[in-house]
């Protein structure tokens, strides 16, 4: 790990604990609800992937060096100034480097195992969770029930109390692909693969969500369930909260800037907020973690599922998520070990099993 990497708020908050507190928030039975497939795959993968690239070739591709840039820039740490460069960095590095189904399959495999095997930091270190819901928007490589099918297999290997894949669909998305997705997701889930939900994700500042609607609900009404990325940036449109509001989702994705009135509506209706605390901070869509929105939902006792969102970018573990909970003030919020202790087990509670 390097040194900038040793310098972020999960992985201060984790160094600052003892070492009986450490195991104790590693020992915890915990889910990983939001986690992005192509946000989460090991860095050492992307590499092997890069070389292997540029051993097969007879002489450099045009893109090659764009690509090692990103790798460059992922090894250092992506700087980012606010939640808009975080999309830059996916197209040209990460997708290119997984832009067939051998590679998207190592891929999976190699996010799962980062999640679900023990001693990735450590050899004596147990698995990051006990459950994971993967989640990821299909892609046409070459199609997009392939490029599912191809994750599927990978997650598949995994016993159904371990591991489960959740459908993403784009904000940006034109109505017929996302008819597409929400189609192909209903249809996998028909054929007894193990699709447990949908997402709605991408870049917040598109998209109108009232159109997207309808999709959600037939999603909905096919037994699938609803995870939804929701006010991410304080422009965010209150139609479309309302919109998203209106499918009456099981869980929603940061809620960052929501209003009162649909804070009130989201406790009335216990929908669970998936809370991701580094992805907030580095992207600066909260200035410190006493005025980060977990604060609300602890006060009011509400269920909150804590998220890694993106290794890869934010270079963080789900236990340095948690020790941002149990680390003492400014470090962590501060919470006893019986606190932190409900809040995993209120992730566990909130699987789409």
């Amino acid at each position: 790990m390097s040194v900038a990497a040793l310098q972020l708020p999960a992985n201060l908050a984790l160094s600052s604990l003892s070492a009986p507190r450490q195991d104790f928030i590693r020992s915890l039975p915990k889910a990983e609800l939001h986690a992005h497939l192509n946000g989460c795959i090991p860095l050492r993968c992307l590499q092997e992937l890069y070389r292997e690239r540029a051993a097969s070739s007879t002489s450099p591709l045009p893109e090659d060096d764009v690509i090692k840039k990103g790798l460059d820039l992922l090894e250092r740490g992506a700087m980012l100034n606010d939640i808009n460069d975080f999309f830059v960095i996916f197209p040209k590095t990460i997708y290119a480097l997984t832009s067939n189904i051998p590679a998207i399959s190592r891929a999976t495999s190699a996010v799962l195992e980062s999640f679900l095997s023990p001693g990735v930091t450590a050899p004596e270190d147990p698995p990051q969770c006990a459950y994971l819901e993967l989640r990821t928007t299909p892609r046409r490589t070459p199609t997009r029930r392939e490029y599912l099918c191809a994750v599927l297999d990978e997650v598949e290997k995994y016993a159904a109390s371990q591991a489960a894949l959740i459908v993403s669909v784009d904000r940006r998305m034109a109505m017929e692909d996302l008819d597409e997705c929400v189609d192909l997701a209903i249809v996998l889930k028909q054929e007894g693969r193990r699709v447990v939900g949908l997402d709605v994700c991408g870049d917040p500042s598109q998209g109108d969500m009232a159109t997207f609607a309808p999709a959600l609900n037939r999603a909905k009404a096919s037994g699938l369930a609803l995870t939804l990325h929701i006010a991410e940036i304080p422009e965010y449109p209150t139609s479309d909260v309302a919109a998203l509001l209106s499918t009456r989702p099981a869980r929603l994705g940061h809620a960052t800037f929501l209003d009162p009135e649909a804070q009130e509506l989201v406790r009335r209706d216990k929908t669970v907020i998936e809370i991701c605390l580094s992805s907030n901070l580095l992207c600066n869509s909260t200035t410190s973690l006493d005025a980060h929105h977990i604060q609300y939902y602890l006060e009011h006792d509400h269920p909150i599922a804590i998220s890694t969102d993106d290794t890869l970018v934010f270079r963080n573990t789900l236990a340095g998520e948690y020790a941002l909970l149990l680390a003492q003030p400014p470090l962590g919020l501060g919470l006893s070990e019986a606190e932190v202790a409900r809040v995993a087990a209120m992730s566990m509670d909130a699987r789409f099993l």
